[in-house]
């Protein structure tokens, strides 16, 4: 089985002594987001778990402990955006995380670190022309440690509505898409990138772009140097080209402090998860009650043997 760490939040870049602690301890309880007092029990040993995909905007905490992860194959989805404050508020700076990412990819190698341009987000600021020279200065700065870069265009979740309001923040249109797209293309193509798009439904293959695979089987078997036989996610949203996995996170204990973010609703339920965060806690945050009912997931490996 492969780990999901994490769509729900950054372990990376704020949990990864806890996520070392769950790896030392062989197991993890993550709560059913719809079902509070429904906990899984997930095992985190190397003979069940096939790999483990990281999401972060910033690994640099996880970078002197990789040694630890010897056990696993894994990799990065690495997130670098150049919306800095008020849109990303709570993160290093951005040049500062061009150089986290260049020394993650250079203490692994390329196919350990997927770039992610995500979301992309107009506005009278966040033009075209404004995406175009971003995307090009960073796609110079990244193309040597990485091969591929996968971008999605912002979605507008119903608690995200109210809070990226006074920006003027929207989608691209359709024709932003296009010119968009187009442009990104030439860009990734003159530079050695692989370009592909997550979750999105747009038919952009006259761009040689592709629907990505986030959660890659096929990038942990090079990895691994194995093969795997896995099904896709039947639980994700339509495009997703995701192969399955469990998710080991737990939503409103993000600190990003991204505008655009559906896994917070507020900022009081961050504070108030964050303040139940034990790092010796199967739970990333809280404790488990009389009323939780907690179960075994069901795993095996699905190496082919």
């Amino acid at each position: 089985m492969i780990i999901s760490a994490s769509r729900r939040t950054d372990i990376p870049s704020y949990y990864f002594d806890w996520f070392l602690h769950r790896i030392r301890e062989g197991f993890v309880y993550v709560r059913n987001p719809m079902r509070f007092h429904q906990v899984s029990v997930v095992s985190l040993t190397p003979d069940v778990v096939d790999g483990i995909v990281f999401w972060t905007k910033n690994p640099a905490p996880a970078l002197p402990y990789l040694d630890a992860l010897e056990s696993y194959p894994y990799y990065f989805q690495f997130t670098l955006n150049p919306y800095g404050s008020p849109i990303e508020t709570r993160l290093p700076p951005l040049r500062e995380r061009v150089l986290t990412f260049q020394k993650l990819s250079s203490a692994l190698d390329q196919d350990h670190v997927v770039w992610r341009y995500d979301p992309i987000i107009m506005s009278e600021t966040y033009t075209v022309s404004y995406h175009t020279d971003a995307f090009y200065h960073l796609a110079k700065q990244l193309s040597p440690y990485t091969d591929m870069c996968t971008v999605s265009f912002l979605d507008i979740y119903r608690n995200i509505r109210q809070r990226i309001a006074p920006f003027g923040l929207r989608p691209p249109s359709d024709a932003e898409i296009l010119a968009l797209m187009k442009s990104f293309s030439q860009i990734a193509a003159d530079l050695g990138l692989r370009l592909t798009t997550c979750s999105e439904t747009a038919d952009l293959r006259s761009f040689g772009i592709t629907p990505a695979c986030c959660i890659d089987a096929s990038r942990l078997e090079r990895i691994g140097g194995f093969s795997l036989c896995v099904r896709p996610d039947p639980y994700q949203r339509k495009g997703c080209g995701c192969s399955s996995s469990i998710d080991i996170g737990a939503y409103h204990s993000c600190r990003n402090g991204c505008l655009y973010c559906y896994a917070n609703h507020s900022d009081s339920l961050l504070n108030a998860s964050c303040r139940l965060h034990r790092v010796d806690s199967p739970l990333l945050y809280g404790q488990i009650s009389p009323e939780d009912v907690l179960k075994p997931r069901q795993m095996r490996s699905n190496k082919i043997h």
